[in-house]
């Protein structure tokens, strides 16, 4: 993980006891072997962790002290002692009756119930950790320049290209000029044409799609605002963001692919951009929201009983 990596998940503050899960899932991937033992140690048993020292944490992972104070540094803590405080924490919260971190996977003999209750689950736990690992400094400024936009270009593929038409859409709505493109060779050649006051935006879950990575690019080089929004930020596409929004990575089972809780993650995040960009232009926004329902409304109208559609 490089130095800039560890800088954006650094914040003055140690991350809330609650926060710890979600860190260790979203930095976790991009750690090094030695250090995702000791991440999954603490996340897999707080309590446990929370009564040793730097050197049995050390002893117990087969790593060493410095790698242990390198982990909690990287998952936003000063040093050890501050790591201990939170996994104490985090054990006081799920002793007083909280769901565990992780539940188990959907399995291909699970009554439909059973199945309901796991996904729901996840997606709610897939929320909270995009929510509490979410820069809000990086979303206000994305906001700032979503607002101020003389054009907005959002780049997607895939489940992510689903989410990047629903962020346009939004947009539109509110009276912003906004276009999704999934189509890489359509939004290269878009692209090209953005400037300064111009904002792109590229949404890509592993945050190494070439298909939206280029188009970012592009609009970069051409001085547009650029904005990611990835579950990866040491990946490809940080290098051109000028503003990175981190999501979720939940884990990835036979029947619950990544896509699913990427999907959910990102959406929380587009709706958060949404809110902040109508909020700050709440005097158009507001009657633009109110004309597009009028415009709809007849169409929502049940039709007299007995008709046919």
């Amino acid at each position: 993980m490089s130095n800039d990596v560890k800088e954006s998940f650094s914040s003055d503050a140690p991350p809330a006891p609650a926060a710890l899960a979600a860190k260790v899932r979203t930095l976790a991937p991009s750690m090094t072997r030695s250090m995702q033992r000791v991440a999954e140690a603490v996340a897999a048993d707080p309590a446990g962790c929370a009564a040793l020292t730097v050197t049995g944490l050390a002893e117990l992972t087969g790593t060493s002290e410095a790698t242990v104070v390198r982990t909690a540094r990287i998952l936003g803590y000063p040093g050890y002692r501050d790591l201990r405080l939170a996994l104490a924490g985090l054990a006081a919260q799920q002793q007083s009756g909280r769901a565990p971190a992780v539940t188990a996977d959907i399995a291909v003999d699970d009554p439909i119930a059973d199945v309901v209750a796991k996904l729901a689950y996840d997606e709610q736990q897939t929320l909270a950790d995009t929510a509490a690992g979410l820069d809000t400094v990086q979303l206000g400024a994305a906001v700032n320049a979503l607002a101020g936009a003389r054009r907005v270009d959002v780049y997607g593929v895939g489940a992510s290209g689903l989410v990047a038409q629903d962020l346009a859409q939004k947009l539109l709505r509110i009276g912003q000029v906004a276009h999704a493109h999934s189509d890489p060779h359509l939004a290269i050649t878009n692209a090209v044409t953005l400037r300064s006051g111009d904002v792109a935006v590229s949404i890509t879950h592993s945050g190494a799609t070439s298909d939206v990575i280029e188009p970012l690019r592009v609009a970069f080089e051409h001085g547009a605002t650029t904005i990611a929004i990835t579950g990866r930020p040491d990946g490809p596409v940080s290098q051109y963001a000028d503003h990175l929004l981190t999501t979720s990575i939940a884990r990835e089972s036979e029947l619950r692919p990544a896509a699913m809780s990427s999907r959910t993650s990102q959406l929380l995040v587009v709706d958060c951009l949404f809110v902040g960009v109508a909020q700050r232009s709440y005097e158009t926004a507001a009657p633009a929201l109110a004309a597009s329902y009028e415009a709809l409304a007849h169409r929502h109208r049940a039709a007299p009983r007995g008709s046919r559609s």
